[in-house]
């Protein structure tokens, strides 16, 4: 069975992306990217980071849901874990993107919410 190996991002919409990403920056020290709304958190093993985000209020990133949230989740097999959703009957979508730094692919859970998948290169 594929396992999630841990929360690759945690990434939330916002009225003023930029605006807010800089109050968590002044008022809890996140280490925000010169001038992006985006932190990287990394920790001592390879592949092991999470992406801190905001993004605009109207995004279409996290799907038609309603929820202001998504959770990325970083796998060790993109294509196993998602053959493993689609056996269980969730919503899986077709598309898998490809990127220097790993491959993405999303879901949703039984509630609707929106996940993204990574396998980290």
């Amino acid at each position: 069975m594929e396992r999630v190996l841990g929360v690759g991002g945690v990434f939330f919409k916002a009225r003023d992306p930029r605006a807010l990403a800089e109050w968590y920056h002044e008022h809890l020290g996140v280490p925000l990217e010169a001038g992006q709304t985006y932190a990287t958190f990394k920790s001592d093993g390879p592949n092991e980071q999470t992406v801190w985000s905001t993004f605009p209020a109207d995004t279409k990133y996290f799907g038609d849901g309603a929820a202001p949230f998504m959770f990325n989740y970083r796998v060790r097999n993109l294509d196993a874990m998602l053959a493993q959703l689609r056996t269980a009957g969730a919503q899986v979508e077709d598309r898998v993107e490809d990127y220097d730094y790993g491959r993405f692919g999303w879901a949703n859970d039984p509630e609707g919410n929106r996940f993204e998948l990574w396998e980290p290169r």
